[in-house]
């Protein structure tokens, strides 16, 4: 079993915008497949610029604020209560366009390559 609390885990900074803060719930290894479990916090107008990923999806749950995420240049809104699920190798971009804090907990599942 494992447990963590939000308020004791310290803030990092997210791989692809170290402005942007992270709490860490899991990592790599401590569960299959995972590589991570994380809550974001996004200030107005931050953003995790366009990338991806060859080896893992990627799951976004809204829980506060507003923004949008680019996948393969198409916009989507993020709002409270949405999931957005991305698969290997989509492109894709997170922006807080609104006037708050927006908060994302997300998780990746690594994926094994195709031969």
């Amino acid at each position: 079993m494992i447990t963590t609390s939000l308020k004791n885990l310290p803030e990092e900074s997210v791989s692809h915008n170290a402005e942007i803060k992270k709490k860490v719930m899991l990592r790599f290894g401590d569960l299959p497949h995972l590589t991570n479990f994380s809550q974001a916090r996004f200030a107005p107008g931050q953003t995790a610029p366009a990338h991806a990923h060859q080896d893992m999806c990627e799951v976004f749950f809204v829980e506060a604020g507003s923004g949008v995420i680019h996948i393969d240049g198409k916009e989507y809104s993020l709002l409270p209560g949405n999931c957005v699920a991305i698969e290997p190798g989509e492109v894709h971009e997170v922006v807080n366009s609104g006037s708050t804090e927006l908060v994302l907990t997300y998780f990746g599942l690594r994926v094994e390559k195709s031969a």
